[in-house]
């Protein structure tokens, strides 16, 4: 069955028009010059001969979605041009991506060289005369001349700049008025004027000639055409390069995976694996998907999403992330997430989702572009009639020539690339480091952000804390209740105590009735008793009173950086837990860089006050609140910026959540919640404060970035509009040629563009 479509081609060759796409032919193609010429094999046009173009690089596929990255509210499933700027859309997330800028490339590629071919001999029997040789005059006779002019140039215009005239119309018919406007009126112009000059010269009167002479200015419309062609084919390849971040993640996946059936080992493609398929891993092996481990133990490789390039140590009963690399050992695994639930999945779409983004300061872009282009045609027309009144003779060419380089060298692209191309590499750029970063306007307040409220254990600490005390009657029976309420809890310090009663080999028995008491504890029913865990203040709620010597020694513990955590029983206390948490290597370097960068570090801890006091000290940390509630770090980020603070909030549990989405940047550990990774703007991959300093780095970097950026867009067109009006001339007699105008505005573009590309060295 054929479907029917309206869509151009992904580089604007064709209007809108009916298209029949053939199932299963792959490529759909068709004739630039006549639209209405499709089919399903390469060939020629039975109306002109030309070649024809491939519409679309795989037919059109459902699956892809396509956006302009300057206006990404644009979506459509199918190739084609913005209708707000011209740009060719893109496929989001990376899907059809590298056939989709390779087939665009090929099209501007092949008309930009046959373009140059064309160009070149117009060039040098235009401006031949001008060569410092005697005689040189007689080598190229005008009434030769103006017809390989004609010959040579009208192809050029017509064939390798028609895209161009295209967009230029669409434009005009969509209302949105952009860079293919005034590229569509400026070469049109100056090859029209040209085109009559030649076949009808009787019609301009003698003081339009010069040396008995119309002026032509087919190399000016050859030229321009063919610059605009070299601008559009270097943004083609730097917009491919900026996709490179999605397209490296996606190419992380393992393909295959040996998968477990009945002790047999088979292998299979990665799609099929599901939730609680049993998959064995070799050394050197990509780990196809995301699981636990169930027997075994290896160090894995987890840079590709980490960023971090030591490697890590995995053993029964870790979590393993799909397209981390197995080193040294063999192990077998569980699957749990597969398809989009994988975290490498949940990366890509979320790096796309925010490429496509639009960061604040792009109003500004958006705002100027918007008059800009009616701006410069009202500048054209002025000088236009400027020239064509008091100018020198001819003054109707001088004032042709002088409009069409006002017209080109004006162009926008510049500006409208200069903030969608930094986002995009930046974030990319993020992704490789493992920063995920939910949108661009978080960007933009990173840069701004001058205090970091972080939480103590996770993020300060390793957040592996382990029991090194437990005071007590009977150790045993105190770590077994203790460690049966916690094994449903989420918390690092759960882990610990479970974690330790497990290698004493102690049963843990099973909880009923348990309840997550939020910033206080938790309780439950054990072997019928009521066991209740948590803080000294949750516990004295429950028993009423503490006992003295037990306060003495949590006081003791506290004072050596260790957390308390007590136990009661039936609404009495049996003990309590000593549990420490060494701080991480790179805790005392990030945040040496940020106090470097004026950042002020407060610790928002549920700890207690001495605990919390002994990390604060050894790190050097500005501000320390201890025994907060997650209604106290809320109230903690109101205060701050109320007083005029940009406010980051780092954490991990879902205490933190609340505050993480009430400040103005929240930061999750990707060690943490999912809960807490979907309240925050910024995820850690590995929850470590050295990956804030990066992210914010990394915000400064890509916003001094886009200034940069505007500065190129707004500086060439500031200083090119009134040279190319003529502005110059009374004083100093020199006029900007078009063609010096069109190298001027690709030049704009092309500084955009390698600007933004050196953030992926960032």
């Amino acid at each position: 069955m054929e479907e029917e479509s309206d869509k151009p081609s992904c580089c604007g060759g064709g209007g809108s028009h009916a298209v029949t796409h053939h199932p299963g032919s792959g490529v759909t193609f068709t004739c630039p010059m006549h639209p209405e010429i499709v089919e399903d094999k390469p060939g020629d046009c039975p109306k002109c001969g030309m070649a024809l173009e491939p519409l679309s690089p795989r037919g059109i596929s459902s699956e892809v979605i396509y956006t302009c990255p300057m206006h990404p509210e644009i979506e459509q499933d199918h190739p084609g041009d913005c209708p707000k700027c011209g740009m060719p859309l893109e496929p989001v997330g990376g899907g059809g991506g590298e056939d989709h800028a390779e087939a665009e490339i090929r099209f501007l590629s092949r008309r930009f060289w046959i373009g140059v071919v064309l160009t070149i001999p117009v060039l040098i029997v235009s401006m031949g005369k001008m060569l410092p040789i005697e005689g040189v005059e007689n080598w190229f006779p005008s009434h030769i001349t103006k017809w390989i002019e004609l010959l040579l140039t009208t192809p050029v215009v017509f064939w390798a700049g028609w895209i161009f005239f295209q967009k230029g119309w669409r434009s005009i018919v969509n209302r949105h008025l952009n860079m293919f406007t005034l590229i569509m009126i400026g070469v049109g112009a100056a090859y029209l004027y040209s085109a009559v000059a030649t076949l009808f010269p009787w019609v301009f009167p003698d003081s339009f000639r010069m040396h008995g002479e119309v002026g032509l200015y087919f190399e000016a419309a050859a030229t321009i055409t063919v610059l605009v062609l070299l601008g559009q084919l270097l943004e083609a390849k730097a917009r491919g390069r900026t996709g490179e971040a999605i397209q490296g993640l996606i190419g992380l996946a393992a393909k295959t995976a040996h998968r477990l059936v009945d002790g047999k080992e088979e292998e299979v493609p990665v799609d099929q694996i599901e939730p609680g398929d049993l998959l064995r891993i070799k050394p050197g092996e990509k780990i196809p998907i995301d699981g636990v481990i169930t027997e075994g133990e290896s160090r894995i490789d987890e840079s590709m999403i980490t960023g971090e390039p030591v490697p890590v140590k995995k053993k029964e009963g870790d979590n393993v992330i799909g397209a981390t690399v197995n080193q040294s050992g063999a192990f077998t695994m569980k699957a749990e997430k597969v398809g989009s639930e994988t975290l490498l999945s949940r990366i890509v779409e979320m790096v796309a989702e925010a490429q496509r983004s639009r960061a604040p300061i792009q109003k500004l872009a958006d705002t100027v572009a918007g008059y800009f282009v009616p701006a410069v045609l009202i500048i054209a027309v002025v000088t236009f009639l400027i020239w064509s009144l008091w100018g020198p003779q001819p003054a109707l060419a001088f004032a042709i020539v002088n409009a069409v380089s006002v017209l080109i060298i004006a162009c926008p692209c510049a500006l409208g690339l200069a903030t969608p191309m930094s986002i995009m590499v930046g974030i990319g750029r993020a992704a490789q480091a493992g920063i995920l970063i939910k949108n661009a306007e978080a960007i933009e307040r990173v840069e701004k952000v001058d205090v970091l409220i972080t939480d103590k254990t996770g993020t300060l600490t390793a957040g592996q804390p382990g029991v090194t005390d437990i005071v007590g009657a009977d150790e045993s029976e105190l770590l077994r209740f203790a460690a049966a309420v916690e094994e449903s809890s989420e918390h690092p310090l759960a882990r610990a105590i479970v974690n330790e009663a497990r290698a004493r080999a102690l049963e843990i028995g099973k909880v009923s009735a348990f309840t997550s008491h939020t910033g206080g504890g938790v309780t439950g029913v054990v072997e019928g008793r009521e066991i209740a865990v948590g803080k000294a203040g949750f516990i004295e709620s429950i028993t009423k009173s503490l006992p003295e010597d037990l306060r003495i020694e949590a006081e003791r513990l506290q004072g050596n950086a260790k957390t308390v955590v007590w136990v009661a029983a039936d609404q009495k206390v049996i003990g309590l837990l000593g549990v420490s948490d060494a701080i991480k290597e790179s805790t005392p370097h990030a945040v040496e860089a940020l106090h470097q960068r004026g950042v002020r570090l407060i610790m928002a801890t549920g700890d207690n006050e001495a605990t919390a006091n002994a990390v604060g000290k050894e790190l050097g940390i500005d501000e320390i609140h201890a025994g907060l509630s997650p209604e106290d770090k809320i109230n903690l980020v109101k205060a701050l910026k109320s007083r005029g603070h940009v406010v980051a909030m780092a954490g991990d549990g879902i205490n933190d959540a609340p505050a993480l989405a009430e400040a103005d940047v929240g930061i999750a550990m990707g060690t943490g919640t999912d809960i807490a990774i979907e309240s925050a703007s910024v995820t850690l991959v590995k929850g470590d404060l050295s990956g804030i300093a990066r992210t914010i780095e990394l915000g400064q970097s890509v916003m001094k970035n886009i200034r940069q950026n505007l500065i190129f867009a707004f500086g060439y067109n500031a200083l090119g509009v009134p040279i190319a009006a003529g502005i110059l001339y009374p004083f100093t007699g020199m006029l900007l040629s078009p063609i010096i105008a069109g190298a001027a505005m690709s030049f704009s573009s092309v500084s955009v563009i390698l600007n933004s590309l050196r953030l992926r060295n960032a």
